[in-house]
């Protein structure tokens, strides 16, 4: 039989009957990959309940106040005909709660999705902090939340944009927020600023597009004349602004914050989240096909990867400068958020192992709800000067009270410390605590003195006693802060040359979709001060004539680390489409068993669902049809053979299947779907494995069977292996040499 594994997207833990079931039952358990907050109550104190205790109980229907209810689907009418009373309090409540289930969306990161999980320290950062999470083998429950930046929250997920990365860690000490990004650096220097490049990358307000895009003229106006935003616009235009997967996309704190040490000492750090699989990403034609394809494709991914038990993992690492009086490090101002630290130069020095092993039960009490905060801090890590950080430790709190209904929102199961709170807050819309006492003050006497202070010795945040520079009150920049095109060369420069043309291909695509010719000469002026040729190429992609450098070129020295290609990486988690008509069963269950043995997660693409070999006592399960499958759900294909063109292949049904109806068509013998997914699968540089006939296929796709990735052998176990060897890789990039 075949071996019985979690194929991901069963919508609920137990199949459902045919016929509606009428017997009464409580709810059902939730799904195994699936968990909610702790059951710590709204002060931080462990209830000992299940989780299940905070979800619906019961098993009738009830109003909310546990009235049992006898019918939900007629209002209460003067006869059947009649009209609709006022008196209907079960009307009235439903509505008026459906009425206002909504709460505002976040300005920026509204498209979230998250997951539950486990952080353990390795105990190496105690020479630089004492934050005690990071202690060695200390494991502490945390929720990350992966977001895109501009997009609302019906937007896709595989636009180009910044990822958000937030880490909520629920460590004894209180809640530790490290709230980043998935790129290094930041737009701009100084927070005032941020309100204007939102505005300016968010749709245009007359008539509200592009929906979550940067192409278009607004962004591009804003970016071309604050040329510090040149750093991150080229880490966004480069593969990082299209990742393949929120697994596999790298995490950074983006600012510098500063550690304590037990003794007292300093020292200055930037956060780093490598993932295990490595970093990847798709290639622009496949995240276009994506966002019509499947829109929720990144938030299916990571809740897929959970439920299958491929669990995500990333190291938190730490590079670290010695906290002097300039805070700069090699020529690098550690306080500007546009410039990082090349690893060369300070490695990235592992802290930690991140596992994300728990969907969340619920999106909107989870994942809308959560609230993070960059100055939710722990003993043993502080912030510095960064003018940036200074504006968002004041707008996060900011917006949550607006978003969450006032300033009680930690209380939500989501927010919650795990770690007593005794704050003397009180009141407020959406208190959930019953608070005891007379005196929420202190000094006091009538409640027993209580809560008391706590030194260091005891615990306590205690902010580092930093000396401030005296000087004038001032609206200015350092002079350290001019320089925008010195590190945009070096990450350039850096960029393998497969990277270096989808650069200039996305610059390119970017501007075409600009109006204004004044903006496109604009940014091509920048691009001139970063590199001669990347500005000639996008130039010439705009019909448009290249400027030359305003100032000289900056002699930087490439950084390998900033690359994405070169380097192999686990292949497990894994997508991998097997393509069968249903002939050589016994072929296609030992590789769909092969590569469930490698960790990865095979999906069988068939003429029809259902089924296969239902008469054999050993069938195999159908996960996408023909007529549903688009290469972009697959990191690799696998080909039992050369499917014949199914019942449906025709384009009145399917309009993918428009060239079978071409008589003498080079693939009248295959099903046109399994072209157009062959060859989406070989543009887009995947690996390509095939026996039993399978060379059919690559010539009806106009693909050469000696091409580099594709694999031929007598059956899946022979293919496989290689298959898996270049999915270590991500990409089969020579298959396109680069023109550069």
């Amino acid at each position: 039989m075949e071996q019985q594994h979690p194929v991901p997207g069963r919508p609920g833990p137990e199949p459902p009957p045919l016929e509606e079931p009428t017997e009464p039952r409580g709810p059902l358990p939730p799904k195994p990959d699936q968990g909610g907050p702790a059951t710590v109550s709204p002060t931080g104190q462990p209830t000992g309940a299940d989780r299940a205790v905070m979800a619906q109980g019961g098993e009738y229907l009830t109003t909310a106040q546990g009235h049992r209810l006898p019918d939900t689907d007629h209002s209460l009418k003067v006869g059947a005909r009649g009209p609709v009373l006022l008196r209907d309090h079960h009307l009235r409540e439903k509505v008026t709660h459906f009425d206002h289930e909504r709460i505002p969306e976040r300005v920026v990161h509204a498209r979230g999705a998250a997951a539950h999980g486990v952080f353990r320290g390795y105990g190496t950062a105690a020479s630089v902090t004492r934050a005690a999470f990071l202690d060695k083998d200390v494991e502490t429950p945390v929720f990350v939340r992966f977001s895109t930046v501009l997009g609302s929250r019906g937007s896709a997920d595989t636009v180009r944009d910044t990822r958000g990365f937030a880490v909520k860690f629920y460590t004894g000490e209180g809640v530790f927020d490290l709230v980043g990004n998935n790129i290094p650096v930041f737009f701009i220097q100084d927070a005032i600023k941020f309100p204007d490049v939102i505005h300016a990358g968010k749709p245009h307000p007359d008539r509200e597009i592009p929906q979550a895009q940067s192409a278009h003229d607004t962004f591009w106006d804003f970016v071309s004349l604050h040329t510090e935003a040149t750093h991150h616009t080229l880490w966004n235009m480069s593969d990082r602004g299209i990742p393949r997967s929120y697994r596999m996309m790298e995490g950074f704190g983006v600012h510098t914050f500063r550690l304590v040490n037990a003794d007292g000492g300093t020292t200055l750090a930037k956060f780093h989240w490598k993932p295990k699989l490595g970093v990847h990403s798709q290639v622009w034609e496949e995240a276009q096909i994506t966002g019509g394809a499947d829109p929720d494709f990144h938030r299916r991914d990571l809740a897929d990867a959970i439920e299958a038990g491929a669990h995500p993992q990333w190291e938190l690492g730490i590079q670290t400068f010695p906290d002097t009086p300039e805070q700069t490090f090699e020529g690098i101002d550690l306080l500007d958020p546009t410039k990082i630290v090349p690893e060369e130069l300070a490695p990235v020095q592992p802290i930690g192992l991140l596992t994300l092993d728990r969907n969340p039960s619920n999106f909107f009490a989870e994942t809308e709800q959560v609230a993070f905060h960059p100055g939710h801090l722990v003993p043993g890590i502080d912030v510095t000067d960064d003018p940036l950080l200074a504006g968002r430790l004041f707008s996060y709190i900011d917006t949550q009270i607006t978003r969450l209904g006032g300033p009680n929102f930690a209380q939500l199961p989501i927010n919650r410390p795990h770690a007593p709170v005794n704050d003397m807050l009180r009141d407020g819309m959406h208190q959930t605590a019953v608070h005891r006492g007379t005196a929420p003050y202190r000094p006091n006497s009538l409640d027993g003195g209580c809560p008391f202070t706590a030194g260091a010795d005891a615990g306590a945040y205690v902010e580092v006693p930093v000396e401030v520079p005296a000087g004038r009150k001032v609206r200015e920049a350092p002079a350290s802060f001019a320089d925008h095109f010195s590190q945009p060369r070096q990450f350039w420069l850096s960029l393998s040359p497969v990277e270096q043309e989808h650069v200039i291909s996305a610059y390119t695509f970017e501007l075409s979709r600009c109006y204004e010719n004044a903006i496109k000469e604009r940014v091509l002026r920048t691009l001139a001060n970063i590199d001669p040729r990347l500005c000639r190429e996008v130039a010439e992609g705009l019909g448009l004539p290249a400027p030359e450098p305003s100032e000289p070129l900056a002699d930087v020295a490439p950084s390998p680390a900033l690359s994405q290609v070169g380097r192999e990486w686990p292949a497990a988690g894994r997508i991998v489409g097997i393509v069968t008509d249903g002939g050589d069963l016994e072929s296609v269950r030992a590789v769909r068993q092969a590569v469930l043995d490698q960790d990865m997660v095979p999906l069988v693409v068939a003429p029809t669902g259902g089924v296969l070999g239902a008469d054999t006592g050993d069938p195999v399960t159908v996960q996408r049809t023909f007529a549903a499958a688009r290469s972009i759900e697959f990191d690799a294909l696998l080909l039992a053979g050369a499917p014949a063109p199914a019942a449906d292949a025709h384009g009145a049904r399917d309009a993918k299947a428009g060239s079978g109806d071409r008589s003498g068509d080079a693939g009248a013998a295959v099903d046109p779907r399994v072209v157009l997914l062959v060859g989406e699968a070989y543009r887009h540089s995947k690996a390509l494995g095939g026996w039993a006939g399978a060379e059919r296929v690559w010539q009806a796709a106009g693909i050469a069977s000696d091409a580099p990735g594709v694999v031929g052998g007598g059956d899946g176990r022979d293919v496989l292996p290689e298959v898996v060897r270049l999915l270590t890789r991500h990409r089969v990039w020579e298959r396109f040499p680069s023109a550069l």
